[in-house]
């Protein structure tokens, strides 16, 4: 046929650069709920989790040992936040609470009361002092934090917010919400400079790239990549995970990783989209299988370590396998995509 004798046309598709296997070095129980999320200190020191136990919990990076255990809050806590320009960690909770904690004294300082409901998502500003929050009451509410004051609504969204972005640059809040759609948010106007539509189902983890102007964004039935400040769409990772992916990481070698309801931990070449490792996590012994789910994912200050949290009450830390090379440990094996989809 004609298809035999044709020349075959090499891919324009960027090959993926080789990353080393990822493997868990380590397992931190301690909560006793399960742990909904997980924020790295800037001084790369100590960690904290938060858990559906009330409690938040701060470890030692280096040898994960407990330092301290936070209580305050009187229902799970579904996101934290240490803040890089004040001695201040920023907690919120199913309770409605958002607190500023001051990690000097390790007590709460400021509440800010205004959420109808349970608060999913919270993200600070890197440069001004606000911080921002999702949750069930589909807006994103923009605080002052010294004066506790609601200085802005972002409403647009017709269900739960449950992820959120904040950079220096505009757009400067981005929000994925279960109604499948991204807003980039104008905050000198208040208001969605644009909505981004194309997944189908709801977003429940995004994840800014360190250097690159882009950021990636994961639903249930793809993980996207688009291009700031206008939200382009570039292209869709190359295979599909087929969980509810609640939580993304990225970091600064281009490594990104994905942590679904079902206990799989994915790792990507940012780059060409390509998933060279698809690992699961094992349940602490005791544990029901149903309750190896990854709620929470954050790389360390290098990115040399990944830490999650999951659902059998564990923190688990993963860490490049030190004498891989690219022939030892090749990963799984690169298809670049035969048509590229435009959305």
């Amino acid at each position: 046929s004609s298809a035999a004798v044709s020349r075959r046309i090499a891919s324009k598709w960027p090959r993926p650069v080789w990353h080393a296997p990822w493997k868990m070095y380590r397992v931190i129980s301690g909560h006793l709920g399960w742990v909904r999320c997980v924020a790295v200190d800037p001084s790369n020191e100590w960690f904290a989790t938060g858990s559906a136990d009330r409690t938040i919990k701060i470890w030692d990076l280096a040898s994960g040992q407990l330092k301290l255990t936070l209580t305050g809050h009187i229902e799970q806590v579904t996101g934290l936040a240490v803040s890089s320009r004040h001695p201040y960690m920023f907690s919120c909770g199913l309770d409605k609470m958002v607190k500023c904690w001051d990690l000097e004294q390790n007590k709460v300082i400021r509440s800010y009361h205004g959420h109808l409901s349970g608060v999913y998502s919270i993200a600070l500003h890197p440069n001004l002092d606000v911080l921002m929050t999702g949750g069930r009451d589909s807006v994103v509410r923009v605080w002052d934090m010294r004066t506790k004051v609601q200085a802005m609504v972002l409403s647009g969204h017709d269900q739960t917010v449950c992820s959120l972005l904040a950079q220096a640059p505009d757009p400067q809040v981005i929000s994925g919400s279960h109604d499948s759609t991204i807003r980039l948010w104008d905050l000198r106007k208040g208001k969605a400079s644009a909505v981004l539509t194309h997944h189908k189902k709801s977003i429940r983890a995004l994840a800014m790239h360190p250097h690159e102007f882009a950021f990636a964004s994961a639903s249930a039935e793809n993980i996207k990549k688009w291009a700031l400040p206008d939200g382009d769409f570039l292209h869709n990772m190359l295979s599909q995970q087929r969980a509810i992916i609640n939580s993304m990481a990225i970091n600064q070698d281009g490594v990104v990783a994905t942590g679904g309801d079902n206990g799989s931990l994915w790792l990507w070449d940012w780059r060409s989209g390509h998933c060279f490792q698809q690992d699961e996590t094992v349940v602490q012994p005791g544990s029901l299988e149903s309750e190896g789910a990854l709620y929470d994912m954050t790389f360390d200050m290098t990115g040399s370590r990944l830490i999650t949290a999951e659902g059998d009450k564990t923190v688990k830390m993963w860490k490049e396998v030190e004498d891989a090379t690219p022939e030892t440990h090749p990963g799984l094996p690169f298809r670049p995509p035969k048509d590229i989809k435009r959305f």
